[in-house]
């Protein structure tokens, strides 16, 4: 396994995201639709701007990207 693999923010992330999966769950069995939706989107897409920073071409660029992920 690549040291990218072993990343403990890409590992954190992916953890929140499984929370978040199971949480929205949670929420549409109670009928509140728009929220576990909303909170799906946002919860999983830090793992994906995360990933992406670590792909970035330059030190800069990785910065600009995992801000978005902040």
């Amino acid at each position: 396994m690549s040291d990218l693999h072993k990343s403990p923010i890409r590992i954190k992330s992916f953890e929140f995201a499984c929370e978040i999966v199971h949480f929205s769950r949670i929420l549409k069995e109670m009928r509140e639709f728009e929220i576990a939706s909303q909170l799906l989107r946002s919860g999983t897409s830090i793992g994906a701007n995360v990933r992406e920073a670590q792909r970035g071409v330059s030190t800069k660029d990785f910065k600009n990207k995992f801000s978005i992920a902040l």
